[in-house]
C-alpha cells in the first residue's frame, strides 16, 4: 500500500505518522486480497481557522473503486482517528458488498428443534 500524508505544519507529523502506521496495518489486513501496488492512500491534514479543530480527509484508491472519509476533532490525533475509523468500515462494507455476502446470509432465522 502506497501511503502519502500531507501536513502543512512541521509539529503535526509526527503523531500523524504514528497513528497512520497503526491504522495502516489495520487496512492492509482488510485489503490483503488486493495488490499491493494497487492500493493508494492520500490523506491531508487542515486547521480550521477560526476555532480549534483540525480536520483530516482521507482517500483510498482500490482497483474496484475509490473510498473518501473525513474526521475531525479537537486535536490532530482525534481527527486521523476518526477518519480512519470511517475509512475501515467503509472497506469492510465495501469488500462485502464485492464477495456479494448479502446472498449468503440466511434469510430467515432456523427453526430451533425440541427434544
Amino acid at each position: 500500500m502506497k501511503v502519502a500524508i500531507r501536513h502543512g505544519n512541521e509539529e503535526w507529523r509526527e503523531p500523524i505518522e504514528k497513528e497512520t502506521d497503526l491504522h495502516a496495518v489495520k487496512l492492509k489486513k482488510l485489503l490483503n486480497r488486493y495488490n499491493p501496488d494497487l492500493v493508494q492512500l492520500h490523506g491531508n491534514i487542515e486547521k480550521h481557522p477560526r476555532k480549534e479543530s483540525y480536520s483530516f480527509t482521507l482517500n483510498l484508491s482500490l482497483p474496484t473503486g475509490t473510498l473518501h472519509a473525513t474526521g475531525e476533532g479537537a486535536d490532530v490525533r482525534k481527527s486521523v482517528k476518526a477518519a480512519f475509523a470511517e475509512i475501515e468500515t467503509q472497506a469492510k462494507k465495501h469488500v462485502s458488498l464485492l464477495r456479494k455476502d448479502y446472498e449468503w446470509k440466511r434469510k430467515r432465522p432456523r427453526a430451533k428443534v425440541l427434544a
